[in-house]
């Protein structure tokens, strides 16, 4: 099989695309070809090294895959032919993966295999920080930074979903399209001066109860500015590259909490299970649809990276792969 390996983390070009052997099927675990592969933005920390989960060289990097099983430990709960997706730890880049069976989610005939490949990973993050973290209420004023991308666009489905105004902090007119299409009421750019004034004066003086920041640095500031008394800021991210200072003072002048959002499905698993039957519901009424951009295919990995660093793209960046490519 084909699969991208990452042999040395500091070179100039970490990425090589070449033939392996595939994986084996193992108890608790299937083979499956992979027919969609999905970006996040951990993947370019970890081909670099920099993230919190670093392989053992070499290997395969890639987080979010969907494809069909190939082959199944006798026994365990996926089946031959079963479609699915899962996160992986690593090893998502490649024309086969392994999938652990507590991960793999069984996907729908309603689902397309690129949606899928886009709902492990920013999907139950956002459910989980908005719902069991944040607690979030119908009526409530959820800010929701980098809303165009993955699990900003994610937060803004979800939080719509149940009920919430959702406020779309984005960079551009188009940006600010694509949130509102997913759900947004409101949009503000948050390169413009004095956005926190903004998103006060669209929420009638109040603030947003609820801030989902996945970017970190000076809009994690700025947004204390504005929250809610008693308001909820959800830590989930740093793209920026800054992890923020986060001000004490302004937490403690609006009785407001700061809480960070991590998730495993080894520590979580009952409330993962429970997040991901509430998804695939919302998903079969219509109330969420990922936004994927399907215009690389596996081989064409580091252009999709590229724009992915670039921030210039929307939704989730999903390779085709296999027979679908």
């Amino acid at each position: 099989m084909k699969a991208w390996i990452v042999e040395d983390t500091r070179a100039a070009e970490p990425l090589s695309w070449a033939d392996m052997p595939p994986p084996a099927a193992t108890p608790g675990h299937a083979l499956i070809r992979v027919e969609a592969t999905a970006l996040n933005f951990s993947d370019l920390l970890m081909v670099r090294g920099r993230y919190q989960v670093r392989p053992p060289l070499p290997f395969t990097p890639g987080q979010e895959v969907a494809g069909t099983v190939i082959a199944a430990a006798p026994g365990g709960r996926l089946k031959p032919g079963q479609r699915v997706a899962s996160k992986v730890v690593w090893g998502g880049f490649a024309e086969q993966a392994l999938v652990a069976e507590a991960m793999a989610i069984a996907v729908p005939e309603s689902m397309g295999i690129a949606e899928a490949a886009a709902l492990p990973v920013v999907y139950p993050t956002a459910h989980i920080a908005l719902l069991h973290h944040a607690r979030l209420a119908p009526g409530e004023w959820v800010l929701v930074h980098a809303a165009a991308g993955g699990v900003g666009l994610a937060a803004v489905e979800i939080a719509a979903a149940k009920g919430a105004r959702v406020i779309a902090c984005v960079g551009g007119a188009e940006k600010a399209a694509v949130a509102r299409t997913q759900g947004a009421a409101e949009a503000v750019d948050y390169r413009e001066a004095g956005w926190p004034e903004r998103v006060k004066d669209i929420t009638g003086g109040t603030g947003p109860h609820v801030v989902f920041d996945s970017v970190g640095g000076e809009i994690t500031e700025q947004s204390l500015k504005c929250i809610a008394w008693g308001g909820r800021l959800l830590i989930v991210g740093f793209s920026s590259g800054t992890i923020p200072s986060i001000p004490g003072n302004r937490l403690l002048l609006r009785n407001a909490a700061a809480i960070g959002v991590y998730w495993s499905h080894e520590r979580d698993a009952a409330l993962v299970e429970a997040t991901v039957a509430d998804l695939l519901a919302l998903h079969a009424a219509g109330k969420i649809r990922p936004r994927v951009d399907v215009r690389f295919t596996l081989a064409q990995l580091p252009e999709a990276l590229a724009l992915l660093q670039s921030r210039r793209s929307t939704g989730k960046i999903v390779l085709r792969a296999g027979e679908s490519a």
